[in-house]
């Protein structure tokens, strides 16, 4: 059961995803060097971060490849997993939360994601961050950060 559970670690991830002493830094600069609102912001903030995520493991848990890392998780062991994964996008973009949970690498070890997992999962975080309207500025940076974790989530 915790194999499953840690897949979603960095999901929407890997998103799906601060992780474990590894800080993002979600402010940028604008053109006129003026400080920019955070990602966490231009996002939509705590609540749209939430919503992604209710999509994302909505679709994961309905999906014939993905399903299986959900198998046998408890419901109290789903809205653990779900607190998880918006902790660790509200931190990784900037916003006030902070992640407990582990380190990617150690969430993902053993789990044999593919590449093929990978890109099933960022072809759906991209879809729902267009259902939801995110400008493409936002959704390239939030991929980009999704991108960093791949080496310590794919395994095969």
């Amino acid at each position: 059961m915790k194999r499953n559970f840690s897949f979603f670690f960095s999901v929407a991830l890997f998103v799906f995803l601060v992780l474990s002493g590894c800080a993002w830094s979600a402010s940028a600069q604008s053109v006129a060097g003026q400080p920019t609102a955070s990602l966490y912001k231009r996002l939509g903030g705590y609540d749209a971060i939430a919503a992604v995520v209710d999509d994302f493991l909505g679709r994961a848990g309905s999906d014939k490849q993905l399903s299986r890392f959900l198998v046998g998780l408890s419901t109290e062991s789903k809205k653990k997993l779900r607190q998880l994964i918006v902790e660790q996008l509200c931190e990784a973009t900037g916003g006030p939360c902070i992640y407990t949970g582990r380190s990617t690498k150690a969430a993902h070890a053993g789990l044999g994601i593919t590449e093929s997992d990978w890109q099933v999962t960022v072809n759906y975080l991209a879809a729902i961050m267009d259902r939801f309207g995110v400008p493409q500025k936002e959704k390239d940076e939030f991929l980009a950060l999704a991108s960093t974790l791949k080496p310590d989530i794919v395994e095969k």
